[in-house]
C-alpha cells in the first residue's frame, strides 16, 4: 500500500490526538481492531480511516458496521457530519427490502461511498448476491467487534464470504480481492482464556488487536479510568422478607392445572378431529405433551415468570418492592386481558379471559407509599445502594460538582421496582431525578405475558436520555442497554447493581463513569462467590491490556479448527453462479421460513414450515397417560435426524423433505433438512437467481424496466411520449412510388341528394349501405350513405382544378374563417357525378366578373350583397344560407322575400338589431331569415324529448334588411353537402384509419379478419365524442385477456402457487406491459382520439384537411421538408404537416385500445379469435390455445383405478349431484375441496389454483352475458356494478352455504307399540360441509356461519330474487369467512378443466348453482345494486362535501358513525361479534344515511351521480330576436 500523509486534521473535526494517529497510521497498513476505552475517540480514528479509503479506493464504498439500531444510528450521525460525501443508513427497522429488491443494493452502491448498517442486513445481501464483498467493498468497519464469535452475524459474514477472496497484497489490489477491515472496541473479550480469545477474535475477523504504543502518556491524560470499589451488603433471609400480595399469587398458582388451559384444550380438540398416523396428528401430539410437560402455555409459562421475578425482587429490593410489582403487574395484566382492550394485541382472546379468570382470584392491595413503610419494608442491598449514592453525591458537590450515577441492573423487572423505591424512598426522592432505560429489544418476551412490563415505563427512552445528557435526570436505573454503544455523556459515577456477566460487560459499564473524578462501584454479597468475581475480572483485564499493548506480539493464525458441531453446521452450502447469491445451513432455516410467509394466507392457514425431530422428543400419547405429566421423559442426547413438511398450497410433488438421524443436535438436523427443502425449491424454479422467491415473476429484461414506471401493478406511469395518430388520407410512401399521379375515385351516395365523385390519395374503403354511416336530422328518417368504388384514376388538369374549385365553394360557405382561399390543396375532393345547379353556376361566375372587375367592393369570395343578388336575378326563392352582416358571422335559413309591410313591433326588432347603423331605412322586400338547428354531427342521433319536456318549438323568424345582409352563392343541394359532408367524411376516416391498421399493422396475423365496424369501435377513444368508443369493448377485452392469461399460467407453471400466478398474471395484464406492446407495434398512431387529424373536431371548429397547410403568422420557423415532394400544384407558401410529432398519450389509453382490439376479436371469433389476438401482443407469456392449454393440465391428473375412486370420501359424489356434474377427472374435485389445513394424503394441492382459474372463468361468462345483454348496452360502470354484485365474496359464499342435497334414506325406530319399524330420516346435506379440512378454527367459523345463515336466509334470498334493491348490508351480516367463497370458485375451475374448457357446460352450472338467475334478475328487473357505500361517496364526491367512518368497538358494541363535513349525521350500533362486525354496521350507516338524504329517490341513479357537478355558465352573450 502507499503511504501517503495522513497528519493534517481534515477542517470541521476535532484536532487528532498523537495515539489516534498512530492507530489510524497502523490501521491503513493492515487489518486492525482498535481496543481503547470508551470515550478515547475510536470513531474519529474510523472516520478518519473512512476518508483515505475514499480517496485511495474510489470505485468502491466502505460498509460501517454496528449492533444495534440505535448505535447504527448514532454512528452514522457522526459520519454525515464529518464526511463529505453520502453516507447511508439500512437496517431493519426502516425495512430496507433486503429479501427482494434488487434495485435497492444497486441504487446503494451507486450513490453511496460510505454506508452504515446492523450486520444481518448486509449479510442477507451478500447471501442473495446483490452484493459482491470482491468487488463492491474496499473497506469493512466492524464497531463493537467483540461480538465476532460463534454465529453473530459479523463472524458469518467474514466465514461464509471473506475468507474465500483472494488475500489482499501490495501486487493483487484487483476488484475481486478482500477487503481491509477495522475493528472498534473497548474489551476484545467476553472472559476466559484471554490467550485463546485474542487468537479466537484475531482470527475470525482476520486481524490483529492493538493499541497505543508510542503515545500512551498522552491516552492516560484523556482516558480517565474510575476509582474502583466495591461495597458489601448482608444476604436477604428470605424468612424476614414477606410479601402478603406474592403470598396470594403463590398460592393462586399452586391450584391451576395444566389440563384446564385453553391452549392444552384446544390442541387436544384439534387432536380428536386428526387421523392417526397422519403428519398433522404427529405434529399436535408432539406440541400437546411438551405443554404439558413443561407447562409452558402461555398463561401458566407467564405466571410462573410473573412469580419468580416477584420473589427475585423480594428477596433483591425487599417485601414493599415485591408487594408493589405484584400489585401493578396484576392491573396491568387485568387491563390487558380485558376483552374489550387491545392494549397487547398478541394475545388471544381464550387466553385473555383464561388469565382474567386467574387474576381475579389474587387478593393483590396496593402498596403503602408511606415514608416509613417504604423504609423498613426494604433489603440491606438497597440501603447499602443508598448510602453509598448520597455519600458519592455529597463527595462531588464538595468539589463544586455536579452528580450523575447510572445504576446497571441485570433484569428489567427489578429495574422497574428499583426506581420505583429511589423515587419514593424518604431518603432519595427529593434528592434524585430518576429515569430508567430498558431498551428497545422485543425478542426475549415476544408472546409473554410479562410484555405488560414493557408498557409500565413513564418515559421513552430517547426522552430519558435527553434529560440525562441536560441535567434534568441525575440518576438512571438500566439494563445492559446502557453499556454498549448508546451516546450517553460521561457520568460521575457507575454502579453495577449485579455483578458484571463478563468482560465486555465490566468494562462498557465501567467505561460510563470517564470523568476526571468519577468512581466505579460494584455491589458483592458477603459470603457469595462474587467476591472473588471482582479480583478475576481485574486480573483479567490487566492480562487483556498487556497483550494488546505488546507489540511484539504476532497475530493469531488466518483461521482456527472448527471443533465437530461447528463442522457439521458449516459441510454443506450452494452457490448460484450467475449472481454470487449463497445458501447455507445457517441462512436455509429463516430462508425457508420466509418463503413460506409470502405465500398468499389462506383462512385459519398459516404458511410456515413445520419441523418435526427424528425420534419424537416423546412417545406418541405421552400427554394422555395416567399421570403422565408426572412420567420423567426419557434422556436421550443424540443422534438426530429432522423432517420439514411445507405448506400444502405449494403445488409440489413432495412437500416433505427429511434428513437421516446423524447429527449432534436437533437444529443442526433441522438446519439440514431446511436446505435440502430450500434448494428443491431452487431446483423446481420457486426461487429467482439470487435464491429468493419469485417477487415480479416477469421476464428478467423487463423487470427493471417496467418497476421503474411502475411502483406496483395498480399504479400507471402518467404519460408516455408517442408520435402523432396516421392522416388517413395521406397515401402511402409505396403508393407515392407507384401511383404517383392517381387517385381513388369513388361515388358516393347520401340518402336522396345527387351522387358525388370522391376522389382520395389513400386507399379507400367499400361501404354499402348497411356499413355505411347513418345521418341523423330533425324531423327526418336517418339518411343512409354508402360508397361506391370506381377505382384509380388519373385527373386532367382541368378536372383536377374544377374539382379543387367544387370542393372549395362546399366547404368555404361553412368554414371559411378557417380556411384560406388560395390553398386548395384539399386531402379529398368532389365533383358531382351530374351537373344539376347550372343555374348556381352563373351566379358564381356573375360575382367573379365583377369581383375581378372591383376587387374592393367585393372582397369576399363567393358572398355577395343580397339586394345584389336579388336585383340581378329577380329576387330567387331558391336562396340557401343569409349571412346578417356580408363576410361575417355563421349564416341563417334564407325563409322567403317578404314584399308586404312590416308590424310596429317587427320594425321595433329591426332597429334594435341595427342600431348601429346611422340612418336606417327600410326598404322592401326583406329577407326572412331563421335560425339553423345547433347541430353539426349528424353521425349521432337526436335524442328523445325528456318526460315531461315539451318538444322543441319551430324557430322563430327573423328580418333582415338585403343591402345590409350578404348571400352565399351555394344551391340548396349544395348547402345540405355543406352541412353533411363533414360527418360523412368523419366517418370515414375513422373507417380508413381502422382499415389502414388492419392492413399495415395485422395484415399477417389472423386478427386482420376483425370486422371494420368492430375494429372502428375499438380504436375509438372516449375523447373523440363518438356515439360508440372502445370503453365497453375494453372491458369485455380486459376478461378475456385475463382469463386467457390465467389458463396459459396455470399450464405452463404447475408447481406455481396462486400467489406466483396472481402476480405473473397481474404484470402480464398490467397497462405497464399493455401500452409497452402498443407502442412496439407502432398501434398508437391508429387511435382516434381528440386531436386525431384536422377533420376530427366537427361543428364551429371543422375544416377540410389538406395535403399542406398554411403558414401562419404565429407558426413556429422552420418546419419539417415536405413529406409528399410527389404531390402536384402545391401552393408555394404552403408547408407540409410536420411528420411524426411527438405528443403526450396516457398510458391508460394505450393498453385500454389493446384491451378492447382483444373483445373486438372475441366478439367476432370467440374464443379462438380471442386468443390469436392475445398471442399478437405477445405479453411475455408463451402462449397456446386454450384446447392445448387444458389438455397439459388434464395429462398430469394422475389417473385412479375404480377401486381408488370407490375409497373416496362419500361428500366428493354429494358435490357432484349438487353440481348436476359428474367428473371424469375425480382428483380435480378433489382439489377444488381441500382446504390448505387439510392433513391427511388426498394426493393433491389445496384449493388455491383451482380458485385461480374459477375466479377468472366465472368473470368471463357473467362479463360475456352483461355485454351481450339484450336492450342495455351497459356501459362498462354499468356491468362492473352488476358482475361485483354476482361474483363477490359475500355472495358466493352465500351461493356455497345454501347449496344442498336432498337425501332420502331410512332409519329403524320403535314406534308406539313398542315394535321397531323402518322411517325416513331424510337429511340434508350442504356444499360447505363437503370441504375438506383438518382445522378446528374452520369447523367453528363453519358452525357459526350457517347459524347466522338459517337466520337470514329467507330475508336475503327473498331480496336476491324478488327484491328491487340488492341486499349488500343483509349478505356482509353472514361474516362468512373467504373459504366459502373459495369453494365456489375452486369448483368452477375444476369443471372447466373436466369438461375440456367448455364455457357452456359452466354456465350451466352457474345456472344449478343459482348464479345466472339471480344476474338474469338483475339485469331483466334493474334491481339497483349500487354499494351503499359507493352511493354515499359518490353523493359526497358530486356534491363537493367528505365523508369520514368513525368505526369502534366499546364494550361488547360494534359502532360507526358517519360525518359530513365534520358533522356526525348517523350513528349504528350492533353486537360485537368479530371483526366483520365493523364492516358490518359501517354497511348498516351506510344504507341509514343514504335513507336519510333521500339518495334513491327518483332522479338519483348512478348514472347521475357519477356526473360532475358542471362548472357555472358563462355569461351568456345577447342573442338575435
Amino acid at each position: 500500500m502507499n503511504q501517503v500523509s495522513t497528519s493534517a486534521t481534515p477542517p470541521g473535526m476535532p484536532l487528532t490526538r498523537g495515539y489516534q494517529q498512530e492507530m489510524l497510521d497502523d490501521c491503513l497498513r493492515r487489518n486492525v481492531i482498535i481496543a481503547l476505552d470508551t470515550g478515547s475517540g475510536k470513531t474519529h480514528i474510523a472516520v478518519l480511516r473512512l476518508r483515505y479509503e475514499m480517496d485511495r479506493e474510489p470505485r468502491k464504498i466502505s460498509w460501517f458496521f454496528a449492533p444495534t439500531v440505535a448505535l447504527c444510528e448514532q454512528q452514522k450521525s457522526v459520519l454525515k457530519a464529518h464526511l463529505p460525501v453520502s453516507v447511508g443508513l439500512i437496517s431493519g427497522s426502516n425495512e430496507p427490502n433486503q429479501w427482494k429488491n434488487a434495485t435497492l443494493w444497486a441504487d446503494v452502491l451507486r450513490t453511496h461511498r460510505v454506508m452504515v448498517s446492523t450486520p444481518q442486513v448486509f449479510l442477507d445481501a451478500l447471501r442473495h448476491g446483490y452484493i459482491s464483498l470482491g468487488k463492491d467493498i474496499s473497506l469493512i468497519v466492524f464497531d463493537e467487534a467483540h461480538h465476532a464469535v460463534d454465529n453473530h452475524p459479523y463472524n458469518r459474514i467474514m466465514m461464509e464470504f471473506y475468507f474465500d477472496l483472494p488475500v489482499r497484497t501490495t501486487s493483487n489490489t484487483s476488484e475481486g480481492v478482500r477487503p481491509m477491515v477495522l475493528g472498534l472496541t473497548a474489551s476484545p473479550i467476553y472472559g476466559g482464556d484471554v490467550v485463546k480469545a485474542f487468537q479466537n477474535i484475531e482470527s475470525n475477523l482476520d486481524c490483529t488487536i492493538r493499541a497505543p504504543v508510542q503515545h500512551r502518556s498522552e491516552l492516560a491524560r484523556y482516558v480517565h479510568r474510575p476509582r474502583f470499589k466495591h461495597v458489601m451488603y448482608q444476604p436477604s433471609d428470605r424468612n424476614t422478607s414477606f410479601s402478603t400480595n406474592l403470598a396470594s399469587l403463590t398460592s393462586i398458582i399452586s391450584t391451576i392445572d395444566i389440563e384446564n388451559d385453553p391452549y392444552v384444550i384446544s390442541l387436544r380438540s384439534q387432536l380428536a378431529t386428526l387421523g392417526k398416523g397422519s403428519f398433522e396428528y404427529n405434529r399436535i401430539d408432539q406440541k400437546l405433551s411438551k405443554v404439558v410437560n413443561k407447562e409452558d402455555s402461555f398463561t401458566h409459562k407467564g405466571l410462573r415468570d410473573f412469580e419468580r421475578a416477584a420473589e427475585d425482587i423480594c428477596q433483591d429490593i425487599g417485601a414493599w418492592a415485591a408487594d408493589w410489582f405484584v400489585w401493578k403487574v396484576v392491573e396491568r395484566a387485568k387491563d390487558a386481558a380485558n376483552p374489550f382492550n387491545n392494549m397487547m394485541v398478541t394475545w388471544k382472546r381464550t387466553e385473555k379471559a383464561y388469565l382474567l379468570s386467574i387474576l381475579h382470584r389474587v387478593v393483590a392491595v396496593p402498596a403503602s407509599y408511606y415514608p416509613d413503610d417504604i423504609a423498613d419494608d426494604l433489603s440491606d442491598k438497597v440501603e447499602v445502594l443508598i448510602d453509598c449514592l448520597l455519600m458519592e453525591k455529597g463527595e462531588a458537590e464538595s468539589l463544586d460538582e455536579s452528580y450523575s450515577v447510572i445504576i446497571f441492573v441485570q433484569r428489567r423487572d427489578t429495574v422497574l421496582a428499583l426506581a420505583e423505591v429511589l423515587n419514593h424512598h424518604p431518603l432519595t426522592k427529593d434528592v434524585f431525578r430518576i429515569g430508567v432505560l430498558l431498551g428497545t429489544s422485543e425478542s426475549s418476551h415476544r408472546h409473554s405475558m410479562m410484555d405488560i412490563t414493557r408498557v409500565m415505563l413513564r418515559d421513552p427512552q430517547d426522552e430519558t436520555i435527553a434529560d440525562f445528557k441536560t441535567g434534568d435526570k441525575n440518576l438512571i436505573v438500566s439494563t445492559s442497554v446502557a453499556e454498549e454503544g448508546i451516546d450517553i455523556q460521561a457520568c460521575g459515577s457507575v454502579i453495577r447493581w449485579d455483578p458484571p456477566m463478563n468482560m465486555a460487560s465490566w468494562v462498557q459499564s465501567r467505561g460510563r463513569a470517564r470523568k476526571e473524578r468519577s468512581s466505579f462501584t460494584v455491589m458483592i454479597e458477603k459470603g457469595s462467590a462474587h467476591q472473588t468475581s471482582v479480583a478475576k475480572w481485574e486480573s483479567l483485564e490487566q492480562q487483556m491490556i498487556a497483550l494488546y499493548n505488546n507489540p511484539s506480539r504476532q497475530p493469531a493464525p488466518e483461521e482456527m479448527e472448527l471443533d465437530d458441531d461447528e463442522m457439521e453446521d458449516n459441510d454443506m452450502e450452494f452457490q448460484v453462479e450467475s449472481t454470487g447469491a449463497l445458501l447455507t445451513l445457517h441462512s436455509a432455516v429463516s430462508h425457508l421460513m420466509h418463503f413460506c410467509a409470502v405465500i398468499p394466507n389462506n383462512t385459519h392457514v398459516v404458511n410456515q414450515p413445520y419441523y418435526a425431530v427424528d425420534p419424537p422428543e416423546f412417545p406418541e400419547g405421552w400427554h394422555a397417560f395416567a399421570g403422565g405429566r408426572m412420567q420423567p421423559k426419557l434422556p436421550y442426547t443424540g443422534p438426530y435426524g429432522s423432517r420439514v413438511t411445507l405448506p400444502r398450497s405449494l403445488p409440489l410433488p413432495e412437500r416433505h423433505f427429511s434428513v437421516d438421524c446423524v447429527y449432534k443436535n436437533i437444529i443442526s438436523a433441522h438446519r439440514h433438512s431446511a436446505f435440502k427443502a430450500y434448494k428443491a425449491l431452487y431446483d423446481a424454479g420457486l426461487l429467482n437467481e439470487n435464491l429468493l422467491p419469485i417477487t415480479s415473476v416477469m421476464e428478467p429484461e423487463l423487470e427493471e424496466e417496467v418497476k421503474a414506471m411502475l411502483a406496483d401493478v395498480e399504479k400507471r406511469q402518467g404519460l408516455a411520449k408517442v408520435s402523432m395518430s396516421i392522416n388517413p388520407w395521406l397515401p402511402t410512401d409505396s403508393d407515392l412510388e407507384e401511383f404517383a399521379d392517381t387517385w381513388h375515385q369513388s361515388k358516393l351516395h347520401i340518402g336522396d341528394l345527387p351522387p358525388l365523385f370522391l376522389f382520395t390519395r389513400s386507399e379507400f374503403v367499400k361501404l354499402d349501405d348497411v356499413d355505411g354511416p347513418l345521418l341523423y336530422l330533425s324531423g327526418t328518417p336517418p339518411i343512409r350513405t354508402s360508397i361506391e368504388y370506381v377505382g384509380r384514376t388519373t385527373l386532367p388538369d382541368s378536372d383536377l382544378r374544377r374539382a379543387r374549385d367544387y370542393t372549395r365553394c362546399i366547404f368555404w360557405s361553412l368554414n371559411n374563417t378557417r380556411m384560406e382561399w388560395s390553398n386548395v390543396d384539399f386531402s379529398y375532393l368532389i365533383l358531382p357525378v351530374e351537373n344539376v345547379d347550372q343555374e348556381w353556376d352563373a351566379r358564381r361566375l356573375w360575382l367573379s366578373n365583377i369581383s375581378n372587375a372591383n376587387p374592393i367592393d367585393y372582397p369576399y369570395p363567393l358572398m355577395v350583397r343580397a339586394n345584389e343578388l336579388g336585383a340581378q336575378f329577380g329576387y330567387p326563392s331558391d336562396l340557401t344560407l343569409i349571412q346578417r352582416q356580408l363576410g361575417a358571422g355563421r349564416p341563417f335559413k334564407f325563409v322567403r322575400w317578404q314584399y308586404e309591410a312590416i308590424s310596429e313591433e317587427q320594425e321595433e326588432a329591426i332597429r334594435e338589431r341595427y342600431k348601429h347603423v346611422t340612418v336606417l331605412e327600410i326598404t322592401y322586400p326583406l329577407l326572412v331569415v331563421e335560425k339553423f338547428p345547433p347541430r353539426s354531427n349528424f353521425l349521432i342521433p337526436i335524442p328523445p324529448p325528456k318526460e315531461g319536456v315539451a318538444a322543441n318549438e319551430p324557430p322563430a323568424t327573423i328580418h333582415f334588411i338585403p343591402r345590409l345582409s350578404g348571400v352565399v352563392l351555394l344551391s340548396p343541394v349544395e348547402t345540405e353537402y355543406a352541412f353533411l359532408l363533414p360527418s360523412v367524411l368523419r366517418f370515414l376516416s375513422m373507417s380508413i384509419t381502422a382499415n389502414s391498421l388492419r392492413n399495415n399493422v395485422f395484415i399477417e396475423s389472423p386478427i386482420s379478419v376483425i370486422p371494420l365496424s368492430l375494429l372502428v369501435t375499438a380504436i375509438t377513444a372516449p375523447s373523440s365524442g363518438e356515439r360508440h368508443n372502445y370503453q365497453r369493448m375494453e372491458t369485455l377485452g380486459d376478461t378475456v385477456l385475463k382469463f386467457m392469461a390465467g389458463i396459459q399460467l396455470l399450464a405452463e407453471y404447475p408447481l406455481w402457487h396462486e400467489g406466483y400466478l396472481s402476480r405473473k398474471k397481474d404484470h402480464a395484464v398490467s397497462n405497464v406491459r399493455l401500452a409497452k406492446e402498443d407502442i412496439k407495434r407502432g398501434l398508437y398512431r391508429w387511435i382516434i382520439r381528440e386531436s386525431f387529424a384536422a377533420d376530427n373536431m366537427l361543428g364551429k371548429k371543422w375544416k377540410p384537411n389538406y395535403f399542406t397547410v398554411q403558414e401562419e403568422p404565429n407558426s413556429p420557423v422552420g418546419s419539417d421538408p415536405p413529406q409528399h415532394p410527389e404531390l402536384n400544384e402545391r401552393p408555394k407558401d404552403a408547408t407540409l404537416p410536420k411528420k411524426k410529432k411527438k405528443q403526450e398519450l396516457s398510458t391508460k389509453v394505450l393498453a385500454d385500445v389493446v384491451e378492447s382490439i382483444i373483445g373486438a376479436a372475441y366478439l367476432h371469433g370467440g374464443f379462438s379469435l380471442g386468443y390469436e389476438c392475445t398471442k399478437y401482443f405477445d405479453l411475455g407469456l408463451k402462449w397456446e390455445p386454450v384446447s392445448a392449454r387444458v389438455d397439459q393440465v388434464l395429462s398430469r391428473v394422475e389417473q385412479l383405478t375404480e377401486q381408488e375412486i370407490e375409497n373416496f370420501p362419500p361428500q366428493l359424489f354429494d358435490v357432484e349431484k349438487m353440481l348436476g356434474y359428474t367428473f371424469r377427472q375425480k382428483l380435480l374435485l378433489v382439489e377444488a375441496l381441500t382446504h390448505a389445513s387439510y392433513q391427511s394424503d388426498s394426493r393433491t394441492p389445496s384449493y388455491e389454483r383451482m380458485e385461480f382459474l374459477g375466479d377468472s372463468v366465472l368473470d368471463m361468462v357473467v362479463t360475456d352475458y352483461l355485454y351481450r345483454a339484450p336492450g342495455k348496452n351497459y356501459s362498462p360502470g354499468h356491468m362492473h356494478l352488476r358482475k361485483s354484485a354476482v361474483v363477490n365474496g359475500h355472495i358466493l359464499a352465500y351461493i356455497c352455504l345454501k347449496t344442498e342435497l336432498h337425501v332420502e334414506a331410512v332409519m329403524p325406530r320403535p314406534n308406539g307399540n313398542g315394535q321397531i319399524e323402518v322411517t325416513s330420516d331424510a337429511q340434508d346435506i350442504f356444499m360447505w360441509k363437503c370441504l375438506l379440512h383438518s382445522s378446528h378454527k374452520v369447523l367453528e367459523d363453519q358452525q357459526n356461519t350457517f347459524a347466522r345463515f338459517r337466520k337470514r336466509r329467507d330475508e336475503i334470498e327473498d331480496s336476491l330474487m324478488n327484491g328491487t334493491i340488492f341486499p349488500w348490508a343483509a349478505l356482509t351480516r353472514l361474516q362468512a369467512p373467504k373459504f366459502f367463497s373459495d369453494m365456489v370458485e375452486s369448483v368452477i375451475g375444476a369443471v372447466f378443466l373436466d369438461c375440456g374448457g367448455s364455457v357452456p357446460v359452466v354456465r350451466d352450472i352457474l345456472v344449478r348453482l343459482g348464479i345466472m338467475p339471480l344476474l338474469e334478475h338483475i339485469v331483466l328487473d334493474n334491481v339497483d345494486v349500487l354499494h351503499p357505500v359507493s352511493r354515499l361517496s359518490m353523493w359526497a364526491q358530486k356534491h363537493g362535501k367528505e365523508i369520514q367512518y368513525d368505526s369502534s368497538r366499546v364494550e361488547g358494541r360494534a359502532s360507526c358513525t358517519i360525518l359530513v363535513d365534520g358533522k356526525e349525521e348517523v350513528t349504528v350500533t350492533d353486537e360485537w361479534r368479530g371483526k366483520p362486525s365493523l364492516e358490518e354496521v359501517k354497511f348498516a350507516a351506510a344504507e341509514m344515511a343514504i335513507k336519510q338524504f333521500k339518495l334513491r329517490n327518483d332522479g338519483v341513479s348512478y348514472d347521475v351521480l357519477k356526473k360532475k357537478k358542471g362548472p357555472k355558465p358563462k355569461k351568456k352573450k345577447k342573442k338575435d330576436s
